[in-house]
């Protein structure tokens, strides 16, 4: 897994779904961050059915570029399971469409990854920085029932000096430091753990997978890690700004999937309960506080949504309960047994 003493070889996989330019400007970004340090593969993008042309006119892009068209939206982990299929890279990079690299986005943390003491590090994210340049905090801890608990009624937002949010605002993440999760809008991680957890988890559609492969990297014994110094933009919110409803209903279905996975049965249920009964209320409130009515209709579509899901939401139930974590298998892909 470690490699000092040769180039490192990496993979890029970015899944788009109507990401309009931002695609482009993401994958032209790619070569002046390309160094001699290391082998660029592939560049792989998995369009999920996007319908405004954002994954054409790309064969002017100078990278080793694959694109893989899918028929329908497949959702976020299934398409980069797809892309990463196949790979002989010692690492792959999980980009978002809506980032952008800078020049020693890659070569730096690949050579941290490379180094011998850090054999044990499995997933490495780097600073995001926003349109106005600020730090986005990116290195998180992994929820907990009680954490969720208290996002779900608002408290991190009434009182965030008493109830920290997961996303860690106390910490200004200028250092570089070891973390329980990294964002999936730049996902570093070594190809053999990504085989061995059997990639992500495809039964989440969007949201929290990344949270779950971390969470699972950490049970066998791998590490996380946030890594200051180096730096990539990301715009954040990407698509899901257009379609709010479907994105909070996305991820209060993803939340729920996540509990029953990694909490007990009691826990998890409360979660879904107080999903169910007690955020509308809450999320409503604090659209109405804030004279909000787009986020006031946006609530009401997501949860309208999650009420009707619930016969299928039961069923994934038991798929995810603590006593059945087994993972969607990537054995078909040629180089599973790591490097």
């Amino acid at each position: 897994m470690v490699n000092e003493g040769r180039m490192v070889r990496l993979d890029i996989i970015t899944v788009n779904w109507n990401s309009g330019e931002q695609l482009k400007a993401c994958l032209e970004s790619i070569p002046p961050a390309c160094r001699n340090s290391f082998t660029l593969s592939r560049v792989v993008v998995v369009d999920n059915a996007s319908t405004d042309g954002s994954a054409d006119a790309l064969d002017d892009v100078p990278v080793p570029l694959t694109v893989i068209r899918n028929s329908e939206n497949r959702g976020f982990a299934a398409a980069c399971n797809q892309g990463a299929r196949g790979s002989q890279a010692e690492c792959l990079l999980f980009l978002n469409p809506d980032t952008r690299l800078l020049e020693d986005s890659l070569a730096t943390p690949l050579a941290f990854m490379e180094k011998q003491e850090n054999r044990n590090v499995g997933v490495v994210g780097i600073q995001l920085i926003d349109q106005r340049g600020d730090v986005s905090r990116i290195g998180t801890a992994f929820r907990t029932p009680a954490t969720l608990m208290l996002e779900i009624v608002g408290l991190h937002r009434l009182l965030p000096s008493r109830f920290l949010p997961a996303s860690m605002i106390e910490w200004d993440h200028l250092t570089t430091r070891e973390v329980d999760h990294v964002t999936g809008a730049f996902f570093l991680v070594r190809r053999p753990l990504f085989e061995m957890l059997g990639g992500l988890d495809e039964r989440y559609f969007v949201y929290f997978e990344d949270v779950d492969f971390c969470a699972d990297a950490k049970q066998a014994g791998w590490t996380t890690l946030y890594l200051a110094g180096v730096r990539a933009f990301h715009k954040g919110g990407g698509t899901g700004e257009r379609v709010k409803a479907s994105r909070l209903f996305y991820s209060l279905r993803s939340r729920i999937h996540y509990a029953y996975k990694h909490f007990g049965w009691w826990s998890a249920t409360a979660i879904l309960f107080t999903t169910l009964f007690v955020e509308p209320v809450v999320r409503v409130a604090y659209a109405v506080a804030r004279g909000s009515g787009e986020n006031i209709s946006a609530t009401f579509g997501g949860i309208f949504r999650l009420w009707m899901g619930l016969p299928a939401i039961f069923r994934d139930i038991r798929r995810f309960g603590p006593a059945n974590r087994e993972r969607i298998s990537l054995k078909a892909a040629p180089g599973c047994q790591g490097q």
